[in-house]
Protein backbone atom coordinates (compact mmCIF):
# COMPACT_ATOMS: atom_id res chain seq x y z
CA UNK A 1 0.00 0.00 0.00
CA UNK A 2 1.53 3.30 -1.26
CA UNK A 3 2.10 5.71 1.47
CA UNK A 4 0.20 8.37 -0.25
CA UNK A 5 -3.15 6.41 -0.25
CA UNK A 6 -3.95 6.31 3.36
CA UNK A 7 -3.44 10.40 3.39
CA UNK A 8 -5.57 11.28 1.04
CA UNK A 9 -8.29 8.54 2.59
CA UNK A 10 -7.46 10.90 5.67
CA UNK A 11 -7.67 14.32 3.81
CA UNK A 12 -11.13 13.04 2.87
CA UNK A 13 -12.67 11.50 5.94
CA UNK A 14 -11.46 14.87 7.74
CA UNK A 15 -13.25 16.96 5.06
CA UNK A 16 -16.52 15.11 5.20
CA UNK A 17 -16.11 15.15 8.98
CA UNK A 18 -16.03 19.01 8.92
CA UNK A 19 -18.94 19.02 6.11
CA UNK A 20 -21.35 16.78 8.46
CA UNK A 21 -20.30 18.88 11.87
CA UNK A 22 -20.88 22.07 10.45
CA UNK A 23 -24.45 20.82 9.35
CA UNK A 24 -25.55 21.38 12.95
CA UNK A 25 -25.02 25.45 12.69
CA UNK A 26 -28.60 25.37 9.96
CA UNK A 27 -32.20 25.69 11.93
CA UNK A 28 -33.68 24.48 9.11
CA UNK A 29 -32.88 21.04 8.29
CA UNK A 30 -34.92 21.54 4.81
CA UNK A 31 -33.86 25.39 3.76
CA UNK A 32 -31.61 25.19 0.45
CA UNK A 33 -28.15 26.11 2.09
CA UNK A 34 -28.58 23.10 4.47
CA UNK A 35 -29.60 20.28 1.50
CA UNK A 36 -27.14 21.70 -0.41
CA UNK A 37 -24.01 21.35 2.28
CA UNK A 38 -25.77 17.90 3.30
CA UNK A 39 -25.09 16.94 -0.59
CA UNK A 40 -21.78 17.90 -0.82
CA UNK A 41 -20.94 16.24 2.78
CA UNK A 42 -22.60 12.84 1.36
CA UNK A 43 -20.47 13.27 -1.78
CA UNK A 44 -17.01 13.56 0.37
CA UNK A 45 -17.54 10.46 2.44
CA UNK A 46 -18.63 8.61 -1.33
CA UNK A 47 -15.88 9.62 -2.43
CA UNK A 48 -13.93 8.30 0.74
CA UNK A 49 -15.76 4.87 0.85
CA UNK A 50 -14.76 4.50 -3.10
CA UNK A 51 -11.15 5.23 -2.66
CA UNK A 52 -11.34 2.63 0.33
CA UNK A 53 -12.41 0.15 -1.77
CA UNK A 54 -10.13 0.94 -4.08
CA UNK A 55 -7.27 0.44 -2.37
CA UNK A 56 -8.41 -2.47 -0.33
CA UNK A 57 -7.94 -0.34 2.90
CA UNK A 58 -10.51 -3.29 4.68
CA UNK A 59 -10.20 -7.25 3.12
CA UNK A 60 -12.20 -10.21 4.64
CA UNK A 61 -8.59 -12.09 5.18
CA UNK A 62 -7.33 -9.65 8.05
CA UNK A 63 -8.22 -9.67 11.58
CA UNK A 64 -8.89 -6.86 13.90
CA UNK A 65 -5.46 -6.59 15.04
CA UNK A 66 -4.39 -6.03 11.25
CA UNK A 67 -5.63 -2.66 11.52
CA UNK A 68 -3.94 0.13 12.24
CA UNK A 69 -5.14 2.33 15.22
CA UNK A 70 -5.96 5.29 12.82
CA UNK A 71 -7.73 3.02 10.69
CA UNK A 72 -10.85 2.06 12.49
CA UNK A 73 -12.48 5.31 12.46
CA UNK A 74 -13.06 4.76 8.49
CA UNK A 75 -14.71 1.98 9.61
CA UNK A 76 -17.78 4.21 10.27
CA UNK A 77 -17.65 5.67 6.57
CA UNK A 78 -20.95 3.87 5.73
CA UNK A 79 -22.61 4.82 8.82
CA UNK A 80 -22.17 8.37 8.16
CA UNK A 81 -23.42 8.21 4.82
CA UNK A 82 -26.93 6.17 5.99
CA UNK A 83 -27.06 8.99 8.69
CA UNK A 84 -26.51 11.83 6.27
CA UNK A 85 -29.07 10.44 3.33
CA UNK A 86 -32.25 10.10 5.99
CA UNK A 87 -31.97 13.77 5.89
CA UNK A 88 -32.28 14.30 2.19
CA UNK A 89 -35.57 16.15 1.66
CA UNK A 90 -37.87 14.31 -0.34
CA UNK A 91 -40.25 15.70 -2.85
CA UNK A 92 -42.72 12.67 -2.54
CA UNK A 93 -43.05 9.29 -1.01
CA UNK A 94 -41.03 7.68 -4.12
CA UNK A 95 -38.18 9.58 -3.72
CA UNK A 96 -38.53 9.19 0.24
CA UNK A 97 -38.42 5.10 -0.22
CA UNK A 98 -35.55 5.33 -2.84
CA UNK A 99 -33.69 7.14 -0.19
CA UNK A 100 -34.34 5.04 3.00
CA UNK A 101 -33.49 2.09 0.76
CA UNK A 102 -30.23 3.48 -0.13
CA UNK A 103 -29.63 4.57 3.83
CA UNK A 104 -30.61 0.87 4.65
CA UNK A 105 -28.24 0.01 2.23
CA UNK A 106 -25.52 1.57 3.84
CA UNK A 107 -26.29 0.33 7.22
CA UNK A 108 -26.17 -3.15 6.39
CA UNK A 109 -22.36 -2.49 4.67
CA UNK A 110 -21.63 -0.81 7.95
CA UNK A 111 -22.50 -4.08 9.78
CA UNK A 112 -20.78 -6.75 7.27
CA UNK A 113 -17.89 -4.69 7.48
CA UNK A 114 -17.75 -4.83 11.48
CA UNK A 115 -19.25 -8.81 11.40
CA UNK A 116 -16.23 -9.54 9.44
CA UNK A 117 -13.50 -8.14 11.76
CA UNK A 118 -15.56 -9.62 14.74
CA UNK A 119 -16.39 -6.24 16.18
CA UNK A 120 -19.61 -7.03 17.12
CA UNK A 121 -20.74 -7.93 20.61
CA UNK A 122 -22.14 -11.16 21.43
CA UNK A 123 -25.24 -9.38 22.25
CA UNK A 124 -24.87 -7.09 18.64
CA UNK A 125 -24.32 -10.24 16.74
CA UNK A 126 -27.42 -11.91 17.57
CA UNK A 127 -29.24 -8.71 16.86
CA UNK A 128 -27.72 -8.77 13.28
CA UNK A 129 -28.98 -12.38 12.91
CA UNK A 130 -32.26 -10.91 14.17
CA UNK A 131 -32.32 -8.17 11.32
CA UNK A 132 -31.30 -10.48 8.55
CA UNK A 133 -33.99 -12.90 9.45
CA UNK A 134 -36.84 -10.42 9.05
CA UNK A 135 -36.01 -7.27 8.11
CA UNK A 136 -39.24 -5.25 7.57
CA UNK A 137 -40.47 -5.94 11.10
CA UNK A 138 -37.11 -5.79 12.87
CA UNK A 139 -36.96 -4.74 16.66
CA UNK A 140 -34.24 -4.20 18.98
CA UNK A 141 -36.94 -5.25 21.64
CA UNK A 142 -38.14 -8.19 19.55
CA UNK A 143 -40.03 -10.25 22.28
CA UNK A 144 -43.99 -9.63 22.16
CA UNK A 145 -43.97 -8.88 26.39
CA UNK A 146 -44.10 -5.64 27.11
CA UNK A 147 -42.32 -5.95 30.28
CA UNK A 148 -39.41 -7.80 28.60
CA UNK A 149 -39.51 -5.43 25.62
CA UNK A 150 -39.15 -2.54 28.04
CA UNK A 151 -36.15 -4.03 30.04
CA UNK A 152 -34.53 -4.85 26.96
CA UNK A 153 -34.45 -0.96 25.91
CA UNK A 154 -33.58 0.13 29.16
CA UNK A 155 -30.68 -2.41 28.85
CA UNK A 156 -29.34 -0.94 25.39
CA UNK A 157 -30.02 2.70 26.91
CA UNK A 158 -27.92 1.83 29.77
CA UNK A 159 -24.82 0.27 27.76
CA UNK A 160 -25.07 3.33 24.76
CA UNK A 161 -24.75 5.84 27.61
CA UNK A 162 -21.89 4.23 29.33
CA UNK A 163 -19.93 4.28 25.95
CA UNK A 164 -21.28 7.76 25.65
CA UNK A 165 -19.73 8.65 28.39
CA UNK A 166 -16.59 6.85 27.62
CA UNK A 167 -16.02 9.17 24.74
CA UNK A 168 -16.86 12.18 26.44
CA UNK A 169 -14.11 11.27 28.84
CA UNK A 170 -11.48 10.78 26.14
CA UNK A 171 -11.98 13.37 24.71
CA UNK A 172 -11.87 16.01 27.66
CA UNK A 173 -8.59 14.33 28.01
CA UNK A 174 -7.07 14.72 24.49
CA UNK A 175 -3.02 13.88 26.23
CA UNK A 176 -4.09 10.56 27.29
CA UNK A 177 -4.37 9.30 23.24
CA UNK A 178 -1.13 11.68 22.50
CA UNK A 179 1.57 9.21 23.54
CA UNK A 180 -0.21 5.95 23.72
CA UNK A 181 -1.91 4.38 21.00
CA UNK A 182 -3.84 1.85 22.60
CA UNK A 183 -6.10 4.86 23.65
CA UNK A 184 -6.78 6.38 20.51
CA UNK A 185 -7.51 2.31 19.27
CA UNK A 186 -10.27 2.12 22.63
CA UNK A 187 -11.12 5.61 21.53
CA UNK A 188 -12.32 4.30 17.78
CA UNK A 189 -14.06 1.19 18.98
CA UNK A 190 -15.88 2.62 21.44
CA UNK A 191 -17.14 5.45 18.85
CA UNK A 192 -18.10 2.25 16.37
CA UNK A 193 -19.55 0.45 19.54
CA UNK A 194 -22.00 3.81 19.67
CA UNK A 195 -22.64 3.98 16.18
CA UNK A 196 -23.85 0.21 16.25
CA UNK A 197 -26.65 1.03 19.08
CA UNK A 198 -27.53 4.56 17.32
CA UNK A 199 -27.68 1.93 13.55
CA UNK A 200 -30.13 -1.17 15.03
CA UNK A 201 -32.28 1.67 16.34
CA UNK A 202 -32.25 3.49 12.90
CA UNK A 203 -33.11 0.44 10.84
CA UNK A 204 -35.81 -0.52 13.51
CA UNK A 205 -37.43 3.42 12.30
CA UNK A 206 -36.68 2.73 8.49
CA UNK A 207 -38.48 -0.54 8.46
CA UNK A 208 -41.48 0.75 10.09
CA UNK A 209 -41.51 3.92 8.23
CA UNK A 210 -40.74 1.34 5.33
CA UNK A 211 -43.98 -0.53 5.74
CA UNK A 212 -46.05 2.63 5.82
CA UNK A 213 -44.82 3.78 2.69
CA UNK A 214 -45.55 0.06 1.03
CA UNK A 215 -48.77 1.05 2.12
CA UNK A 216 -49.04 3.70 -0.14
CA UNK A 217 -50.02 3.51 -3.93
CA UNK A 218 -47.66 4.31 -6.65
CA UNK A 219 -46.64 7.91 -7.37
CA UNK A 220 -46.90 8.69 -10.68
CA UNK A 221 -43.51 9.30 -12.58
CA UNK A 222 -41.94 12.50 -13.32
CA UNK A 223 -43.42 14.12 -16.36
CA UNK A 224 -46.63 11.76 -16.18
CA UNK A 225 -50.11 12.77 -15.49
CA UNK A 226 -52.71 10.88 -13.14
CA UNK A 227 -55.47 10.24 -15.43
CA UNK A 228 -58.78 12.73 -14.24
CA UNK A 229 -61.30 11.13 -12.58
CA UNK A 230 -64.95 10.81 -13.76
CA UNK A 231 -66.96 13.91 -12.69
CA UNK A 232 -69.89 11.66 -12.21
CA UNK A 233 -68.46 8.81 -10.52
CA UNK A 234 -67.06 11.48 -7.62
CA UNK A 235 -70.34 13.36 -7.38
CA UNK A 236 -71.95 9.92 -6.44
CA UNK A 237 -69.36 9.23 -4.19
CA UNK A 238 -69.07 12.35 -2.29
CA UNK A 239 -71.36 12.25 0.23
CA UNK A 240 -70.78 8.70 0.99
CA UNK A 241 -69.13 7.49 4.32
CA UNK A 242 -65.36 6.71 3.54
CA UNK A 243 -63.67 3.86 5.40
CA UNK A 244 -60.14 5.55 4.44
CA UNK A 245 -59.54 7.12 7.71
CA UNK A 246 -56.55 8.92 6.37
CA UNK A 247 -57.85 10.46 2.77
CA UNK A 248 -57.33 13.68 4.15
CA UNK A 249 -53.65 13.70 4.16
CA UNK A 250 -52.61 15.55 0.57
CA UNK A 251 -50.18 13.32 -1.57
CA UNK A 252 -50.10 10.29 0.80
CA UNK A 253 -53.05 7.99 0.92
CA UNK A 254 -52.81 4.79 2.26
CA UNK A 255 -54.54 1.58 2.28
CA UNK A 256 -54.44 -1.83 4.13
CA UNK A 257 -55.54 -2.18 7.87
CA UNK A 258 -54.76 0.42 10.19
CA UNK A 259 -54.01 -2.05 13.51
CA UNK A 260 -51.82 -4.82 13.23
CA UNK A 261 -52.75 -8.17 15.04
CA UNK A 262 -51.42 -7.09 18.50
CA UNK A 263 -52.99 -3.58 18.52
CA UNK A 264 -49.40 -2.05 16.96
CA UNK A 265 -50.73 1.22 14.44
CA UNK A 266 -49.84 0.46 11.14
CA UNK A 267 -50.13 3.42 9.32
CA UNK A 268 -51.31 7.30 10.50
CA UNK A 269 -55.14 7.47 10.67
CA UNK A 270 -57.25 10.32 12.22
CA UNK A 271 -60.69 9.76 13.09
CA UNK A 272 -62.80 11.25 11.17
CA UNK A 273 -66.81 11.57 10.71
CA UNK A 274 -68.05 11.55 6.90
CA UNK A 275 -66.15 12.96 3.92
CA UNK A 276 -68.68 16.06 3.80
CA UNK A 277 -67.68 16.93 6.80
CA UNK A 278 -64.12 17.39 5.98
CA UNK A 279 -64.98 18.97 2.67
CA UNK A 280 -67.17 21.29 5.03
CA UNK A 281 -64.07 22.12 7.20
CA UNK A 282 -61.29 22.80 4.83
CA UNK A 283 -60.97 26.43 4.96
CA UNK A 284 -63.51 27.11 7.76
CA UNK A 285 -63.01 30.01 10.28
CA UNK A 286 -62.42 28.73 13.74
CA UNK A 287 -65.98 31.41 14.77
CA UNK A 288 -69.44 31.14 13.10
CA UNK A 289 -69.82 34.42 10.39
CA UNK A 290 -73.03 36.02 10.34
CA UNK A 291 -75.23 34.69 7.42
CA UNK A 292 -77.65 38.23 7.03
CA UNK A 293 -77.64 41.80 8.95
CA UNK A 294 -79.41 42.77 11.53
CA UNK A 295 -82.01 44.51 9.68
CA UNK A 296 -82.76 41.25 7.38
CA UNK A 297 -83.46 39.05 10.43
CA UNK A 298 -86.08 41.62 12.02
CA UNK A 299 -87.93 41.55 8.37
CA UNK A 300 -87.54 37.66 8.15
CA UNK A 301 -88.76 37.59 11.66
CA UNK A 302 -91.75 39.89 11.28
CA UNK A 303 -92.72 38.02 7.91
CA UNK A 304 -92.38 34.53 9.92
CA UNK A 305 -95.04 36.55 12.49
CA UNK A 306 -92.27 35.83 15.22
CA UNK A 307 -92.85 39.68 16.41
CA UNK A 308 -95.37 40.74 17.88
CA UNK A 309 -96.07 44.95 17.60
CA UNK A 310 -97.19 46.87 20.19
CA UNK A 311 -97.13 47.12 24.37
CA UNK A 312 -94.37 49.17 25.85
CA UNK A 313 -95.38 53.00 26.07
CA UNK A 314 -97.06 52.96 22.98
CA UNK A 315 -99.44 50.82 24.29
CA UNK A 316 -101.13 53.18 26.95
CA UNK A 317 -101.38 55.85 24.09
CA UNK A 318 -104.84 55.79 23.04
CA UNK A 319 -104.96 57.14 19.29
CA UNK A 320 -107.52 60.80 18.96
CA UNK A 321 -110.74 59.95 17.68
CA UNK A 322 -112.16 62.01 14.56
CA UNK A 323 -115.50 63.91 15.92
CA UNK A 324 -116.56 64.42 12.27
CA UNK A 325 -116.44 60.38 11.78
CA UNK A 326 -119.80 59.28 13.46
CA UNK A 327 -119.27 55.42 13.23
CA UNK A 328 -115.85 55.72 14.57
CA UNK A 329 -117.23 57.90 17.96
CA UNK A 330 -119.86 55.61 18.42
CA UNK A 331 -117.72 52.22 18.38
CA UNK A 332 -115.33 54.10 20.66
CA UNK A 333 -118.29 54.91 22.80
CA UNK A 334 -119.76 51.21 22.62
CA UNK A 335 -116.41 49.57 24.14
CA UNK A 336 -116.04 52.23 26.61
CA UNK A 337 -119.27 50.99 27.56
CA UNK A 338 -118.52 47.09 27.36
CA UNK A 339 -115.40 47.75 29.45
CA UNK A 340 -117.47 49.80 32.44
CA UNK A 341 -120.11 47.20 32.42
CA UNK A 342 -117.46 44.28 32.69
CA UNK A 343 -115.63 46.24 35.50
CA UNK A 344 -118.66 46.36 37.43
CA UNK A 345 -119.61 42.67 36.88
CA UNK A 346 -116.05 41.93 38.30
CA UNK A 347 -114.79 43.67 40.87
CA UNK A 348 -110.52 44.09 40.99
CA UNK A 349 -109.47 40.96 42.77
CA UNK A 350 -112.37 39.04 42.61
CA UNK A 351 -110.45 36.02 40.84
CA UNK A 352 -107.98 35.44 43.25
CA UNK A 353 -109.20 33.08 45.45
CA UNK A 354 -106.08 31.12 46.45
CA UNK A 355 -104.81 32.84 49.32
CA UNK A 356 -108.49 33.57 50.99
CA UNK A 357 -108.82 31.84 54.25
Amino acid sequence: MADDEPKSIRSLFLSAERLRNNLNSFPDSNSPTYQENLTKAIATYESCLELSEQVALFSPNESLDDISSSDIQYMSTSYHLSELIQKIRSENVSERKANLLRARDHYERFFKLLDTYDVLSASDAKLWELYLDDKSSFSVASTRDAAARREAKIARFREEKELKRKIEYIQANPKLAENDEQVVRELHLTNIAFMVHQAFAALESLAQELHIISLAPTSPLQGERAAPQDGREDERNRDKYSERLDSQLPGLRYSGPILSSDGKPMRPFTLLDTRQRLQQGVFRPDHSLPTMTIDEYLEEEKRRGGIIEGGGEQSGIRPEVDEDDLRLADEETMKARAWDEFKEDNPKGSGNTINRG
